[in-house]
C-alpha cells in the first residue's frame, strides 16, 4: 500500500533547487494560488524554455551583454513569511514619511511587509492591493489584464520568466470617472541573493485620474526581472514613477509597455540609478486616436555601471502625440545605452512625435552610446529626433569659479542644470527632492 504526504507549501519551496517547472510549481503552492493562474505560470515556463538566450548579434543586445550572468547562481525566488510582519526599516519608513500618499503598499521578501492607506480609495471604488490578494480577491479583472492587453510573455526571455515566477506587485484598478488627488506609493526591498520578479498592472477606466510611484531599492547580489503594464481606456490620465535604485550588484531587467485608448494622457518618468546592469524596455503604443504621451527619463551610472534603456513611441492612430526626453551623465568607466524608435503606421496621419537623448560625459573613461530612429509609413505628419553626448566644458567650469564656487559645487550645479529638464515635469515634489538627493549622491563620489 502507497501513502501519499502532501507537503506544505514552505517544505516544497525548500527542497526546490535551481530554475525548473518543479521551481515554478513551487512557487505557486507557496502562494496557495488557483490552479487558472499555475496554468499561466507553466505555460509561460514552456516559453522560457523555447526561447533562446540574447546573443551579442541580436540587434537589442549587441551593446549590452550579458558576460558574468549566471541565472542558476541566484535563489529562484523568495519565501514570504505566512503572515505580513509588522514594522519597516529605517530606509523604508523615511521613504513613507517623505511622500504624502493616499495608500502605500511595502514588500519585501517576496511578500507584503506593510500597508497604510490615508484616503478613502474604497469608497471610490479604487482597488489598490498587492497582485496575489487582487488574483483571489478580484478574479475577474486579473484575468482580464494581467499580460494580455500590455506587456505579453512572448514579448522576450525576461517577460517569460517573470511570467512564470512573478511574486510581488501592485495591482491598481480606477474606475470610471474618478480621480485620485494623491499619489499611491510602492516600495519594494528586494532581497539580497534572490530572483525578484516585481509587477506593477495599473487600468484607469475611462475618464479616470491616477498618479503611482514605484520605488525600487535594496537587492545586493540579486536578480530582478520585473514588469510594468499601464492600461488606459477613453480620456483617462496616469502620472507613472518607475524609481530604481538597486544595489550596484543587481541584474535588472525591465519591460514595460502603456496601452493608450483615445484622447489618454500619460506622463512616465523613468530613473535609473542603481543595478549592475539594467537592460530596460519601454513602449507607449497609441492605439486610439488623439493620445498624449511622455517619456522622460533620467540615468546616473558612475563605477562599473551599465545602464541600458531601449524605447518604442508606436503611433497606430491619428493625431497622437508623444514626446521623449532621456537625459544621463556618466562618471568613471560607466556606459549608458539609448535606443529609440518613433514608429508611425500608414493610419496614423497627424502625428507629432519627438525623441530627444542627451549625455553628459564627467570622466574620459566613460562612455555613451545613443541610436535614436524613426520608422514613417504616414505621409502628413511631424517626427523628429536628436542625440548629444558632451564633456563639461572647462569654460563653464572657469566661469562658476571666477564667481566664488569651488570645482566641485560649479560641477554639481552644472550636472543639476543638465538634468533641470527632466525634474521640471516630475510631478510630485516629493520624488523632486528625492532626485536631487541622489544626483548630489552620485556626484560626490
Amino acid at each position: 500500500m502507497t501513502v501519499l504526504v502532501k507537503e506544505a507549501p514552505e517544505q516544497m519551496a525548500a527542497r526546490v533547487a535551481g530554475f525548473n517547472e518543479e521551481t515554478v510549481r513551487a512557487a505557486s503552492a507557496a502562494k496557495n494560488e488557483p490552479t487558472w493562474m499555475l496554468d499561466k505560470r507553466l505555460a509561460a515556463w514552456q516559453l522560457f524554455e523555447a526561447m533562446p538566450w540574447p546573443k551579442a548579434t541580436d540587434e537589442p543586445w549587441r551593446r549590452t551583454r550579458l558576460t558574468g550572468f549566471n541565472l542558476n547562481k541566484f535563489q529562484p525566488f523568495a519565501t514570504p513569511a505566512p503572515v505580513e510582519q509588522a514594522g519597516v526599516s529605517a530606509q523604508i519608513q523615511t521613504e513613507l514619511d517623505d511622500m504624502e500618499s493616499a495608500a502605500s503598499l511595502v514588500f519585501e521578501d517576496g511578500g507584503v511587509r506593510h500597508r497604510e492607506q490615508t484616503e478613502d480609495l474604497v469608497g471610490k471604488g479604487v482597488i489598490f492591493t498587492d497582485l496575489q490578494s487582487a488574483v483571489r480577491e478580484h478574479p475577474e479583472l486579473v484575468q482580464k489584464y494581467f499580460m494580455t492587453q500590455a506587456v505579453k510573455p512572448e514579448h522576450n526571455k525576461f517577460t517569460a520568466l517573470h511570467a512564470a515566477l512573478w511574486d510581488t506587485g501592485a495591482f491598481i484598478y480606477v474606475p470610471q470617472n474618478t480621480k485620485v488627488e494623491l499619489p499611491l506609493q510602492v516600495i519594494l526591498n528586494q532581497g539580497a541573493g534572490v530572483g525578484g520578479y516585481h509587477h506593477t498592472l495599473l487600468v484607469a477606466d475611462k475618464g479616470a485620474e491616477v498618479t503611482v510611484v514605484d520605488d525600487l531599492l535594496g537587492g545586493k547580489d540579486a536578480l530582478q526581472s520585473s514588469v510594468v503594464e499601464l492600461v488606459m481606456a477613453d480620456n483617462s490620465v496616469v502620472r507613472y514613477m518607475n524609481l530604481q535604485d538597486f544595489d550596484h550588484t543587481t541584474w535588472n531587467f525591465l519591460t514595460g509597455r502603456a496601452a493608450m485608448a483615445r484622447d489618454t494622457d500619460l506622463r512616465w518618468i523613468q530613473v535609473s540609478w542603481g543595478s549592475r546592469l539594467t537592460k530596460a524596455f519601454l513602449d507607449m503604443d497609441f492605439m486610439g486616436q488623439g493620445g498624449h504621451g511622455e517619456l522622460l527619463g533620467i540615468y546616473f551610472p558612475i563605477g562599473r555601471q551599465h545602464i541600458d534603456h531601449q524605447t518604442l513611441q508606436l503611433h497606430r492612430a491619428p493625431h497622437c502625440f508623444s514626446d521623449l526626453l532621456f537625459n544621463g551623465a556618466l562618471r568613471e568607466r560607466a556606459r549608458s545605452v539609448y535606443m529609440g524608435v518613433i514608429k508611425v503606421f500608414p493610419q496614423a496621419q497627424k502625428t507629432d512625435a519627438y525623441q530627444r537623448n542627451g549625455n553628459l560625459i564627467l570622466d574620459s573613461t566613460a562612455r555613451a552610446d545613443s541610436i535614436p530612429g524613426l520608422e514613417i509609413e504616414a505621409d502628413d505628419v511631424r517626427c523628429t529626433h536628436g542625440a548629444t553626448a558632451a564633456q563639461v566644458e572647462e569654460e563653464y567650469i572657469f566661469y562658476l569659479m571666477a564667481r566664488g564656487l569651488s570645482r566641485p559645487q560649479a560641477e554639481r550645479m552644472i550636472v543639476q542644470g543638465f538634468f533641470q529638464a527632466v525634474l521640471d515635469r516630475v510631478p510630485v515634489e516629493s520624488v523632486v527632492a528625492k532626485l536631487e538627493r541622489v544626483i548630489e549622491r552620485k556626484i560626490g563620489g
